[in-house]
Order: C-alpha cells, then structure tokens, then sequence
C-alpha cells in the first residue's frame, strides 16, 4: 500500500475507533510489518505536531490513539458547557408523552399504542436525556425497559410525575385517532 494511502487509512481507523489501537492490529489492516507501521503512525505524529490543527496522535505502550491537543481543551469546555438545543416534534413528544404516563415500558409497547416504529424516537430521547434505561422486563429476550429522568422534569417544569396532568377519556379517543390515521397514512404510501 502506498504509504500516503497507508497513513489516510490509520487516520480513519484511528479517529473511528476513538480509543488505543495496537500497532500489530494496524500493520495488518495496511499489510505492512510492525516496524514500518510504526514509523508511519510516528511520521503522522509529527505531522500532527508541526500544523495547526486540533488532533493528536498518543503512543501508549505498543498502540496508537487520536485524541484532541491538551491547548484545545478550553475550547472544548466551552462548548461542553453550552447548553444543548433540541426540538421535540410530533412524533417525539408522542413518544415521550407515552413514557411518561406508562412508565417503565418497552420499545414494543410504544410501538403497540402508536401503531408505528418508534426506534428512532426513542433513541432521540436518550440522547436528549429525557428518558433512560431503567431495567429489563423479565420476560423472553429480556426487553430494555425506558422511563424518564430528572431532565424530564427540569424541562416540563414538574417536581413528579405526580403532578403530570391527567388525561381525560376525549383526549385519550383523539390520539387513538391520530394513531390510527398515522397507520392508514403508512400503509397507503
């Protein structure tokens, strides 16, 4: 393998991976012996080194890791601390709204009073921070079980979940409704 390519291949199995590789693995993937390797991750160190740009290569014992340049760390402070944007649609609210009042509940329950997939809402919500794992149903397979967090509450202004308001039988006919127009809407398309 050209040596260029051979260094744009670490590069990306490096900055994917996100964590130590050893240096036999990677002498592999690009068909090289552990000593040319090796030099090749030590020339992009140095490359890394001399430009100005955020990365680094760490050599740990006999791996290689790409990690951000210790001067860099303030910026990233910065941004770890502003707080996360997120907009919560249609579907999410729906999702969210179905946790919340049935909690704790599996993907498949969700699924069973939406009428739809709901894979990405959920993992939406987790990574929102407004649900988390709770558990395991004990149950065939053992199916993950979600509830909301304390972000849940902070962002919906309630000290429990107590104090969620209750759902009155017209409003619980008008999301059967909208459930079931969502499944026609489906199937149709």
């Amino acid at each position: 393998m050209e040596r260029q390519k051979a260094k744009a291949v670490l590069e990306s199995i490096l900055f994917t991976m996100g964590e130590s590789v050893e240096v036999d693995r990677l002498a592999s993937v690009i068909e090289e012996d552990k000593k040319t390797t090796k030099e090749i991750l030590l020339e992009m160190k140095e490359d890394y080194e001399t430009r100005e740009c955020g990365v680094t290569l760490m050599e740990l014992e006999n791996s290689f890791q790409m990690c951000t340049k210790g001067e860099m760390y303030e910026y990233l402070i910065k941004i770890a601390k502003t707080p996360r944007k997120y907009v919560l649609t249609d579907t999410l609210l729906e999702t969210l709204s179905i946790i919340a009042y049935k909690q704790p509940i599996t993907r498949l329950e969700i699924e069973k009073i939406r009428g739809v997939s709901c894979d990405h809402a959920v993992n939406r919500l987790v990574e929102f921070g407004l649900i988390m794992e709770v558990g395991r149903m004990d149950a065939p397979g053992r199916p993950l079980l979600f509830g909301t967090t304390e972000e849940f509450l902070r962002s919906f202004g309630v000290k429990s979940l107590e104090e969620l308001p209750e759902l009155s039988q017209v409003q619980i006919e008008e999301f059967k409704e909208q459930a079931e127009q969502e499944i026609s809407v489906s199937v149709d398309v």
